[in-house]
């Protein structure tokens, strides 16, 4: 991997003024995390003196026009000298960077679905700090394209969640997208900044940064997330995706289905795909750490976390720019999902915490710092992160559909990503990062599971 130049991108001049946007409750959650790090592989069969020639100018520009219209992701993460509360503020010449790099590895390898080596995928991350250096405040996006020549092209991108959840970041890179195919293509209906839509009924605001601020009187500086990756082990970590197909998980839903009618059970509500993939994972997942004999927790709770849209439960604008998601946390013991009803089990967890979310959006949010801190201070524990319901496999700038796309920030933890399936109609596809004797686990109870359902 080689550098080969490095940019920023500015906002077109004069076309967005100094703005101070307010942190919601919804954003200030956030602080607590480490950014996003999607990677969005293309095939594309040119050298990287066409890339640099042919490509590079218009996907700068087309970059600038579609800040434009996001130009929060062009700000800052600042603190009010008055009352030290952090605010998003972009001031006219703010930037993103944009790195250029070469890579001599293989492309049609590493954006396909096998075990690869965790570590490989990191150089093609931009770098985006986390932390505050000479109270300039913290940048919320970078961007990175890496040029497997004459065979791909690799967009990856960095930015922090407190500007922004994956429905807002997905329409900025489809603005990006469709900007690059066409500059003068009409966009989506502009972005709502509007923070006064998001109404703190429950004093919520106020709580979170409390909490915030305890937190940070430990650190020095204005920080976001915590760095882990220093911390974690990536000798042995790989990393692979598994692919949900709609008859898979039909079957998952049947087998459901007649268990619960033949045992006189509830039957467990919202069996959706995403639900029924969850719960399936899950329990692999546990079966994965038992083959590997890793530690065992006996009857300690498992947690399995999820975030969960409010845009519609909300009945907020859809092109809202900034977070409007809730936090949800379910919970199981290791012998209940190692039991024969295990799947059974995390389904019914899942979908009462859904019907919750469904019934009241905002019940028990004064605890989502804290019980977040709980989950995740506690090892056996799951994340899931993304959504199959947002469609970036329609990314195209012009070179197609994406090949494959990876979402990097898993291997700071105990984490899955969804999204949906680039090849299946309706599937869904499960990456997932852990070490080798785990995935290989993993892979054999993924397999097994499905065909035991299918006899």
């Amino acid at each position: 991997m080689k550098v080969v130049a490095r940019f920023t991108v500015s906002l077109p001049p004069s076309s967005a003024p100094t703005t101070t946007l307010p942190l919601t409750f919804f954003d200030i959650p956030w602080l607590f995390f480490s950014p996003s790090l999607p990677l969005f592989f293309y095939e594309y069969p040119h050298p990287t003196s066409h890339f640099l020639s042919t490509s590079l100018p218009k996907l700068k520009h087309s970059l600038s026009l579609a800040l434009q219209h996001f130009f929060p992701f062009a700000g800052h993460l600042v603190l009010l000298p008055d009352s030290g509360k952090p605010v998003i503020l972009y001031n006219e010449g703010n930037s993103v960077s944009l790195t250029v790099a070469e890579s001599d590895s293989d492309f049609f390898n590493l954006s396909s679905n096998n075990k690869h080596n965790a570590y490989d995928f990191h150089a093609l991350v931009p770098e985006l700090p986390s932390k505050e250096k000479q109270g300039m405040g913290i940048p919320l996006l970078a961007a990175q394209v890496t040029i497997f020549p004459n065979s791909g092209l690799c967009i990856g991108l960095a930015f922090h969640h407190v500007v922004a959840d994956g429905r807002t970041f997905n329409n900025f890179i489809k603005t990006w997208a469709a900007l690059y195919r066409d500059t003068s293509s009409s966009t989506k209906p502009p972005a709502f900044y509007d923070r006064t839509v998001i109404e703190d009924t429950y004093g919520l605001e106020s709580i979170y940064f409390n909490q915030w601020f305890n937190r940070k009187s430990s650190l020095e500086g204005l920080v976001i997330g915590c760095n882990n990756e220093a911390n974690a082990d990536m000798s042995d970590m790989v990393r692979a995706t598994f692919v949900m197909s709609t008859n898979d998980m039909e079957k998952i839903k049947q087998w459901i289905i007649f268990q619960c009618k033949q045992r006189n059970m509830p039957q467990p509500a919202h069996l959706s795909p995403s639900n029924l993939t969850c719960a399936f994972v899950w329990v692999c997942l546990i079966k994965a750490q038992e083959k590997v004999k890793e530690k065992r927790y006996g009857g300690d709770p498992h947690y399995l976390g999820f975030n969960s849209g409010g845009i519609a439960r909300l009945n907020y604008p859809s092109t809202y720019l900034g977070n409007c998601i809730g936090f949800a946390r379910c919970m199981a013991t290791r012998a209940e999902l190692l039991g024969e009803d295990g799947v059974i089990i995390a389904a019914h967890v899942i979908g009462n915490k859904v019907r919750e979310l469904n019934q009241e959006m905002l019940g028990g949010s004064e605890k989502w710092i804290s019980d977040w801190e709980v989950f995740l201070g506690s090892e056996p524990h799951i994340m899931v992160v993304g959504s199959p319901k947002l469609d970036f496999y329609q990314t195209d700038f012009g070179w197609g559909r994406p090949r494959k796309i990876e979402e990097i920030s898993i291997d700071d933890g105990n984490a899955v990503s969804l999204m949906e399936s680039r090849g299946l109609t309706g599937g869904i596809e499960v990456g997932l990062a852990m070490s080798k004797a785990k995935m290989d686990a993993f892979e054999s109870a993924f397999t097994h599971g499905l065909s035991w359902l299918s006899d």
